[in-house]
């Protein structure tokens, strides 16, 4: 077949499982009517309808904001107001001592992108756990990097500090860069989120592999669920560990405002570096604003004003976060139910803790999917899997729906 593309982009094709089984539950609502299909597949809340929700303060900020504002160019590194209130999100009360630096991104995957690019070299291996984002591979491939993976749970169905440690330790063996994607609170899939205690333990690794100060490692950590926790201000404790760390260790955030903020299709997150050293910061600040600037020039002002003006006032925060509450506990009911009917009937289901997602571990997923799909149930199928979307499934549709896997299964 004749190709006219140049060598590193041949062959290339994109299939988007997630996506595909969304569009396809979206389809079957029409044809069927949407309280006969379970759609269970896509990472967006709705409430008990079916129905998309976005938190009513977001909602009234942005159809108030001057329409210049929404349009308007943004500088490269983003505002500077809105860089500023993403920092104080992420860290809430426990911001590292360290320096700081924030550069605006195209949501959360702009950010892990950005991380991949310039801090490890075309042809390095990157380190993930084995239940992972898909497209943490997309963007390894893309970028000419590879994804490793170690095991997340050992058999006590605790994070595997032994398999995370053989993996760090190999890799430095092979190359000088390294970057870790450890994805918490709320791991996506499985609703895991690692401990204080194991975070400890993580950077104890980390910490003496660094001791050989020709490597740099760079841990990238995504927290796109950890406004979903069980208790969101005490989620963000382990943060302050990362103080103090040696110079040739750089700890990012993947901050995003899709699901905190409930604005998923507007882009908009920022890559926010830690160190110890000023010189490595103000580094990390002017190269991602480069690949930024070559990858999307900028980004959604008006999301960025909007995370601006409801951090600049206390009410509006206040709000925000209350009503955030609300859905959180929605979606806290639903995978209760789930889990409650998993249990009585033997569905054995990976460690989950809070946020929007459950995993069951399965052999032929897609098969499992298929004969879901067969009952107007839409779940994502992953390699090992099949992940359970409780933020989208109505809690009247969570009865029964563990018996229905189980016996797919």
């Amino acid at each position: 077949m004749e190709t006219r593309v140049a060598p590193h982009a041949q062959g290339k094709v994109y299939v988007d499982k997630l996506f595909g089984t969304g569009m396809a539950a979206k389809q079957a609502s029409i044809q069927y009517g949407k309280e006969n299909v379970v759609d269970a597949s896509m990472g967006a809340i709705t409430d008990d309808t079916g129905t998309l929700i976005c938190l009513p303060t977001v909602e009234e900020q942005l159809r108030t904001m001057p329409i210049q504002e929404m349009i308007s160019y943004s500088p490269v590194a983003g505002i500077p107001t809105f860089l500023e209130a993403a920092i104080k999100h992420t860290f809430g009360e426990y911001r590292p001592d360290a320096y700081i630096r924030a550069v605006a991104s195209a949501g959360g995957a702009g950010a892990i992108s950005n991380a991949i690019w310039n801090y490890s070299n075309v042809g390095d291996t990157i380190l993930t756990h084995d239940w992972y984002w898909t497209p943490y591979t997309t963007i390894c491939n893309e970028t000419g990097r590879f994804l490793r993976t170690f095991e997340l749970l050992n058999n006590e169905m605790q994070f595997n500090l032994e398999s995370f440690s053989t993996s760090v330790k190999n890799l430095l063996l092979e190359q000088d860069y390294l970057v870790i994607i450890l994805n918490s609170p709320n791991h996506n899939p499985t609703g895991y989120s690692i401990s204080n205690k194991e975070w400890d333990e993580i950077l104890k690794v980390i910490v003496e592999e660094s001791h050989n100060t020709t490597k740099t490692i760079t841990l990238v950590v995504d927290i796109a669920y950890i406004d979903y926790t069980s208790n969101p201000i005490q989620a963000r404790s382990f943060m302050k560990k990362f103080s103090d760390l040696p110079s040739n260790i750089l700890v990012t955030f993947a901050f995003s405002m899709s699901k905190g903020f409930t604005a998923y299709g507007q882009r908009t997150g920022a890559l926010i570096g830690v160190s110890s050293d000023k010189t490595v910061i103000e580094e990390f600040e002017n190269v991602t604003l480069v690949t930024s600037r070559a990858r999307w020039s900028n980004v959604n002002r008006g999301c960025m004003s909007l995370l601006a003006t409801i951090y600049n006032d206390d009410s509006l925060l206040t709000k925000v976060n209350s009503e955030r509450e609300k859905y959180n506990t929605l979606i806290k009911e639903r995978a209760n139910i789930f889990l409650q009917e998993a249990k009585r009937v033997d569905l054995k289901v990976l460690p989950y803790y809070s946020g929007f997602f459950i995993t069951i571990s399965c052999k032929n997923p897609e098969d499992v999917s298929n004969r879901l799909i067969d009952q107007k149930i839409f779940v994502a199928p992953l390699s090992m899997g099949i992940r359970i979307a409780a933020c989208s499934v109505p809690s009247t549709q969570m009865y029964g729906l563990a018996t229905k896997i189980k016996d797919a299964i």
